[in-house]
């Protein structure tokens, strides 16, 4: 079976344990938006998403390197945080974890923490 290269993941914490991850659904020239609430209610929130020239460097040295494995990490250092799942991407220089940072997603570079337990995804 031939596999669609995937040129972009989006990925999406929410709460303390869910996460969503999903490739390719993000139209880059349309104008996507990001609800919040209940919908029809007054205080319904509506992010308009976009392209951002700002990225963290390290991130942006990742651009157009090849990912060489993916990794689903499951947080374990003994603490209300186990249980949580991070997604990892390994290139051919450089790595990137996204975590939950309750708030927004978090971005680690290098290595992760030694307290997460890896689960290598297949190819």
């Amino acid at each position: 079976m031939a596999h669609r290269p995937v040129d972009d993941h989006e990925i999406n914490h929410q709460k303390f344990d869910e996460l969503s991850i999903t490739w390719n659904t993000t139209d880059p020239v349309g104008q996507p938006a990001w609800n919040f609430g209940d919908y029809g209610n007054p205080d319904d929130y509506i992010s308009h998403l976009g392209w951002r020239h700002d990225a963290r460097s390290e991130l942006a040295a990742l651009q157009g390197r090849q990912l060489i494995a993916a990794e689903l990490l499951e947080y374990a250092g003994g603490d209300v945080a186990d249980g949580m799942v991070a997604v990892s991407f390994v290139f051919s220089k450089g790595r990137v974890t996204v975590s939950n940072g309750l708030d927004e997603n978090s971005l680690e570079f290098g290595g992760p923490d030694p307290s997460y337990l890896r689960c290598p995804l297949p190819r």
